[in-house]
């Protein structure tokens, strides 16, 4: 859902009507209720709001929905997956939470986690580069519990070891491996298959779909990618591979995507 609105709605001063919506993610399986549902709930949960014309219910972003959505796509198009640049300096957060405070806790390891930090040890998270943590975890009301330092490693502490404790890194790699899998053509063609249509796109209709389906692929990937230093990372990392190829589908997909949602989305202008 949040592909949907943040390929073909954010920057627009514009509401979606539900049909639309459900006309749209029907092509990737997504049933009526199942869309409505998410609809609702992401009103519920601030990201959307609604707008009634007639009989018609319209669906547009909240102000905080467009600001999750715009940290998105920088993600996706403006940085590299790899830290190429990294100076050696990290920053680290340490927080101490009561007991109770299951939901805050939650809300705030999510927070870092898509900042890029990794737990190095109980209640301290570590970044490499310099993250701006005051954004980060901006809304959740827990400043008095967090101290925020930023420096470099100091020996006997090698790097890494730092990565290998505070993030999964095999886990990573599996990941990528397996969007590559799914996304490559180039793995098909080696395989024999045929470069074309990879095997993630088999069965869907159109490039619309396709391309609501790679982004999410792709987004769930970054999103849990803590941008780790590439000089660090293991001989052939497949992290690079993979950003190739989701960039060669998605512009590949991108105009007749377009065009197609432009075919088929009814929408509300607003103010």
């Amino acid at each position: 859902m949040l592909t949907f609105f943040g390929a073909h709605v954010l920057g627009r001063p514009v509401a979606v009507s539900a049909g639309s919506v459900i006309e749209v993610l029907g092509r990737v399986g997504l049933g009526e209720h199942a869309v409505r549902t998410s609809l609702n709930r992401m009103v519920k949960r601030g990201l959307l709001e609604r707008h009634r014309q007639g009989r018609k219910m319209y669906f547009a972003l909240s102000a905080h929905a467009a600001e999750v959505l715009e940290d998105g796509r920088e993600r996706i198009w403006r940085a590299d997956v790899v830290n190429r640049n990294w100076d050696g300096r990290w920053t680290l957060v340490g927080f101490s939470l009561p007991e109770d405070w299951r939901r805050e806790r939650h809300d705030l390891r999510s927070r870092l986690i898509w900042a890029g930090f990794g737990p190095l040890q109980n209640g301290l998270w570590v970044a490499p580069g310099m993250v701006d943590v005051a954004a980060a975890v901006a809304g959740l009301g827990l400043e008095a519990h967090i101290r925020v330092f930023g420096g470099s490693l100091l020996p006997p502490t090698q790097v890494r070891d730092v990565l290998e404790q505070a993030f999964d890194v095999p886990a990573m790699a599996a990941r990528y491996q397996a969007f590559l899998d799914r996304w490559d053509t180039a793995g098909d063609a080696d395989r024999g298959g045929g470069a074309g249509c990879p095997d993630a796109a088999a069965g869907l209709p159109d490039d619309l779909a396709r391309q609501l389906v790679l982004h999410s692929d792709w987004l769930e990937l970054v999103r849990r990618d803590p941008h780790l230093p590439a000089e660090h990372l293991p001989e052939g990392w497949p992290a690079m591979r993979a950003e190739a190829v989701f960039r060669d589908l998605a512009g590949r997909w991108e105009r007749p995507a377009a065009a197609e949602a432009a075919r088929i989305l009814d929408t509300l202008p607003l103010g």
